[in-house]
């Protein structure tokens, strides 16, 4: 039997390694673009920036120290220069997609912050694992600017799991979904009609404001938002105010709401305030061919007729008026039941062409 050579036995020494076999190893040195370790073979473990980390330029001594124990992935056992190319990067990705595995088979609801906006959804990063979740299943609405969630930390669980063909897919938008539906329930089971509520203008459009309630939206329509009239919401409502509100129907799942509170129905003394015979000032507010519409108070209107305008014939009532003129009428007709008041002009022109009258015969009777 022939005696090892010194060489022999030192290369003896040491393991063999294999590619893709994981090893233990102790940082003997860092660079900023590489880290060296030993890994108890004859050639030490190379570490590149690009398998560490997906930072771009990042310094590895600021990340890595010498003495630190690490483990590793073998890449290639001779990299060309007789040093064995190691991958940290890809381990760990290996492990947190094991996790994400197990994530995705027990449902399990995962927490993390948003590494990266992307053109289509966000990019998380679970154990070094990247996980998409595309815009459609962000949130339980549509957003078109993602960009308020950068560095975010937010929940979701993964929908979809096929690392082979990188596609690991999460979803926020069923948590929100469920986490709506319970607040629903709950909302729902002890709100009534008539109850005020305060909430917060979600969104404005041409035909109303839909008001966040804690989880559940309710519409507060144009025709509910004053006893007068509003032309544009948009002018009145602004995203993110608060508002108090009143329930005033709930149909299955939809709220009406309104902010027509009883205590300030303008109709309320309708019998005392607009009684037959009360002259009235009002603001011409629109007109037809028949007549004009003579606003009294915020939600009061009257309907003057074109033949109660003058004791003058009059066509149309644009002839003589203009929308936003103030003129004195008095009250000749009133159905509170109904909501209707007639007005005439043309009966204040007459008492006053009576008076007129009157106070000649006066003076006759005196000369």
């Amino acid at each position: 039997m022939s005696e090892l050579t010194f060489e022999q036995m030192l290369e003896e020494s040491f393991k063999t390694i294999r590619n893709g076999e994981v090893v233990d190893g102790t940082v003997i040195d860092v660079k900023p673009d590489e880290i060296i370790l030993n890994i108890g073979y004859k050639a030490d473990g190379i570490i590149t920036r690009n398998e560490y980390t997906n930072e771009t330029n990042a310094d590895l001594t600021t990340m890595v120290s010498v003495g630190d124990t690490m483990t590793a992935k073998v890449l290639k056992v001779n990299d060309g220069e007789g040093q064995v190319l190691l991958t940290y990067k890809r381990l760990a990705a290996e492990k947190g997609n094991e996790r994400l595995r197990e994530a995705y088979e027990n449902h399990e609801v995962l927490k993390a912050p948003v590494a990266q906006i992307l053109g289509g959804g966000l990019s998380v990063v679970i154990e070094e694992a990247r996980v998409f979740i595309p815009a459609s299943l962000v949130s339980d609405t549509y957003e078109k600017d993602l960009s308020k969630y950068q560095d975010q930390e937010i929940e979701f669980v993964i929908s979809e799991f096929n690392p082979r063909r990188n596609r690991v897919i999460g979803d926020r938008r069923q948590l929100l979904v469920a986490e709506r539906a319970e607040k629903q329930k709950e909302l729902f089971a002890k709100i009534q009609t008539g109850d005020r509520m305060e909430g917060t203008v979600k969104n404005v459009t041409d035909f109303g404001a839909f008001i966040d309630l804690g989880g559940v939206d309710g519409l507060l329509h144009i025709s509910e938002m004053s006893w007068g009239r509003v032309e544009n919401p948009k002018k009145v409502f602004k995203v993110g105010e608060t508002v108090e509100v009143m329930i005033k129907e709930i149909h299955d799942t939809k709220i009406a709401l309104s902010l027509k509170f009883p205590e300030s129905n303008p109709w309320a003394n309708a019998a005392d305030d607009y009684a037959v015979g009360t002259v009235l000032d009002g603001r011409v507010a629109r007109m037809t061919d028949f007549g004009a519409f003579v606003e009294l108070a915020p939600g009061v209107d009257a309907l003057l007729h074109v033949s109660q305008i003058s004791r003058a014939h009059v066509d149309k009532p644009s002839d003589v008026l203009s929308v936003g003129q103030e003129i004195t009428a008095k009250v000749v007709d009133l159905n509170v039941a109904e909501k209707k008041i007639s007005l005439s002009m043309k009966a204040l022109e007459m008492a006053d062409t009576s008076d007129r009258a009157e106070s000649g015969n006066e003076v006759a009777e005196e000369v």
